[in-house]
């Protein structure tokens, strides 16, 4: 009995040694994810409801010269590093004048001197812009960006206060922020 009980641990062990798995590091850029209403999943009540919810990457600015440059103007960026930006509608909305319904899209952005172009379009679970096409496209507005006098390290998402049925997605890099306004 007793040499039984010995060659089952040892066959326990040998099989847990034999699945030991090799996990690769972290990313180098850090995941994080903006609630609308703000810091919903720390502050909420029971009854609460989430209404948006941005799932991004945070790149950090390391003294580079981002917006215009890394983030080059006049091409589509996924808005933060490595999987595309992916923002989750929990009810319909309206943006900018535009009904949007509920649901999960990939966020990108054009940006210029002048203008950026935010889209929400319907390909999910994509790395960058490689399989960006405007035929899946639910939203394409225009905003104008704004300078900040402060210079924000890492890329950050947040929403303002939902007030009166509104609230503002604010994006900023580097001197530059982005506000996108959402009505529910």
């Amino acid at each position: 009995m007793k040499k039984m009980l010995v060659v089952a641990l040892m066959l326990l062990a040998g099989g847990r040694v034999g699945n030991a798995q090799t996990f690769r590091g972290l990313d180098k850029s850090t995941m994080d994810v903006a609630y609308c209403p703000d810091n919903f999943a720390h502050d909420r009540k029971l009854e609460d409801k989430a209404l948006v919810k941005v799932t991004y990457t945070r790149p950090a600015k390391k003294e580079r010269e981002i917006i215009g440059k890394l983030v080059p103007f006049g091409q589509l960026w996924r808005v933060g590093a490595n999987e595309a930006t992916e923002v989750k509608l929990y009810q319909d909305v309206t943006i900018m004048g535009k009904s949007v319904k509920a649901g999960t899209y990939t966020l990108y952005m054009t940006p210029t001197e002048t203008e950026w172009t935010i889209v929400l379009n319907k390909q999910l679970d994509v790395w960058g812009t490689a399989f960006y096409d405007a035929k899946n496209d639910v939203l394409s507005v225009k905003v104008a960006p704004k300078h900040l006098d402060t210079v924000v390290e890492n890329l950050s998402i947040q929403f303002t206060k939902v007030e009166n049925k509104q609230s503002t997605m604010q994006l900023a890099w580097e001197n530059t922020l982005v506000e996108l306004p959402i009505s529910f």
